[in-house]
């Protein structure tokens, strides 16, 4: 059981609120929401931290995705095959991780991030504007293996998955930045409940800090969802450029912060 001081308590939806609010634009609440829960709950086991995460988290992505469907048009037929496998790859993912370290993953993770940052930054033209240029076939396989490949990623390690996802569907299909990230809450939704097929049976969720922590999410995550159909495109893409910088900083203090 964690520790539900109401100082605890109030710090943590206010950390749900951010979160909610980030990756409802572009993904990377975890940034947020992960480091605020080992925090705060030192004591706590990881795996219930990370459970509670997701219980909270997944209603935010929901909301979103479902918020985004009503103003952003998405080919949802050809999105299905990604889904699916988006799913399969991150229950694949979470049963590996506990049979291989993620040391090399950690290590690997910020230069990963920062070749996704400096290519972002460098292609000014990138993400500005939605024109797919596969056929609907093509694009069908091309999302199947984007989202099998990125649900591995977020079932065996995780941070920086929503980011990932979103620009993965614009190198990748061609897309802009909203419709990457209207995309990419659907994928992240199924690789978090994929999650969840874990954490809950095996009793990695408190309830009692998840619940309340999901209203604050799906609040956080009802501003994010307008800021981003409000300002469009070229919003979107600065807050990735910004989030994708954080998670670098992040990564690159976890990975090697010891060895300076």
């Amino acid at each position: 059981m964690l520790d539900l001081t109401p100082a605890n308590v109030g710090l943590m939806l206010l950390a749900s609120t951010g979160a909610g609010l980030v990756d409802a634009i572009v993904g990377g609440g975890g940034l947020i929401m992960v480091p605020s829960l080992f925090g705060l709950f030192p004591q706590a086991l990881p795996a219930t931290l990370l459970g509670t995460n997701k219980a909270a988290s997944v209603w935010g992505t929901g909301w979103a995705a479902w918020q985004f469907s009503k103003q952003v048009r998405l080919p949802s037929s050809r999105l299905m095959g990604a889904i699916v496998a988006a799913l399969i790859g991150a229950i694949t993912g979470a049963w590996l991780a506990t049979r291989v370290p993620a040391s090399q993953f950690r290590i690997a993770l910020p230069v990963v991030l920062s070749l996704v940052w400096v290519y972002t930054l460098w292609r000014k033209d990138l993400g500005r504007h939605h024109t797919p240029h596969w056929s609907p076939k093509t694009e069908n396989l091309l999302a199947t293996l984007l989202g099998a490949t990125v649900g591995f990623y977020d079932g065996l390690f995780g941070p920086g998955t929503g980011s990932f996802f979103v620009f993965a569907l614009v190198r990748g299909l061609g897309w802009d930045f909203l419709h990457a990230s209207a995309g990419a809450k659907r994928l992240n939704f199924a690789t978090n409940v994929a999650a969840l097929a874990w954490f809950i049976p095996h009793g990695h969720v408190d309830w009692a800090l998840a619940l309340p922590m999901a209203v604050a999410n799906v609040a956080g995550s009802s501003v994010g969802t307008r800021l981003a159909l409000r300002h469009g495109t070229g919003f979107v893409r600065g807050v990735f450029l910004v989030v994708v910088g954080a998670l670098i900083l992040k990564t690159a203090w976890d990975a090697w912060g010891g060895l300076l």
